[in-house]
């Protein structure tokens, strides 16, 4: 049964969050997904992770075609897809629920920030609960 988190985002500092979340998960020994919007957001989220913190190290890759993914604790991806077999989703960017269910815990973002993402969040919230999730704050 998929988990499904929300991580309560309150400035626009996402990138920042979604590496803290992804060291907390690989120090429990857990292959991640990260999914972003488009090759943009992935190439800067892949050179944030490089020195978002000096003293933390996030093995990770961009999965943009030209690199094999399989061995990656960290996988950054625009697309649908699962090429190192995680079962950690941290969603950059909302992905359809179908693909919510290939995961053991999937983190959404409750972008409380803005009233219009916000609202966003909330509908998704309801949407996952609808679905037969049962969604949680992180």
């Amino acid at each position: 049964m998929t988990v499904v988190r929300f991580a309560k985002l309150e400035r626009p500092e996402k990138a920042r969050l979604l590496c803290q979340l992804a060291e907390e998960q690989q120090a429990l020994d857990k292959k991640i997904l990260i999914r972003v919007q488009d090759d943009n957001q992935a190439v800067a989220l892949d050179r944030f992770m490089w020195t978002w913190d000096k003293g933390a190290f996030l093995p990770h890759a961009f999965n943009n075609g030209s690199v094999d993914c399989l061995d990656e604790p960290i996988v950054i991806s625009v697309r649908e897809e699962n090429p190192n077999g995680a079962s950690v989703l941290i969603m950059g960017e909302p992905c359809s629920p179908g693909y919510l269910k290939k995961f053991e815990l999937v983190i959404d973002f409750a972008e409380v920030f803005d009233p219009q993402r916000h609202e966003l969040s909330r509908a998704r919230f309801r949407q996952y609960r609808e679905l037969g999730f049962d969604p949680q704050m992180y």
